[in-house]
């Protein structure tokens, strides 16, 4: 009984595991990771982990990349969106039209999320971000100002976590 659970284990961690590498090598050559795995907390809770991965795990914010996020805690869909416009906010972006535009945007595409949800956000090669859940697409928007904004949340300069940016982009700190 014991070595059946292990086998399912293993067998259900191997298809997460595929799952990412599908949705990575959908939309970059040759991918790999190229940082570490960071872990998100606030305060004392676990709330992702996330991983970057680019062509040959060179990051270019010009080239396609992925964002993946392993949630590892239940989250509202809709909140996860407010705190992405606040996270944009606090880096500089300061169009409260178009950041109306893009929050109902987010709220339509972010799923709600519990432990072990896998999201992924892509930068396409036409500059626009596309979002997956799993290996299903969820949404996107077709803006490249939006891409800007949304992947600076992790890998921007002015992150409100730049030990994670770090951590992601494999930067000696």
């Amino acid at each position: 009984m014991q070595r059946t659970i292990i086998g399912l284990m293993v067998l259900l961690q191997s298809f997460a595991v595929t799952a990412s590498e599908n949705v990575v090598s959908q939309f970059i050559d040759n991918p790999k990771q190229v940082g570490e795995t960071s872990r998100m907390t606030y305060l004392f809770w676990d709330v992702y982990d996330a991983s970057l991965y680019a062509p040959q795990g060179n990051f270019s914010k010009e080239r396609p990349f992925v964002l993946e996020l392993k949630y590892l805690r239940a989250l509202n869909g809709k909140d996860i969106a407010v705190r992405s416009l606040q996270e944009m906010q606090k880096q500089g972006f300061e169009n409260p039209t178009l950041g109306q535009q893009w929050l109902t945007q987010m709220k339509q595409i972010f799923p709600d999320v519990s432990k072990n949800t896998r999201l992924f956000g892509v930068k396409t090669p036409a500059g626009y971000t596309q979002f997956y859940q799993g290996q299903e697409l969820i949404g996107e928007v077709k803006d490249s100002d939006f891409t800007h904004w949304f992947f600076n949340i992790w890998l921007g300069e002015k992150t409100s976590e730049p030990q994670m940016r770090a951590e992601l982009l494999g930067l000696r700190r």
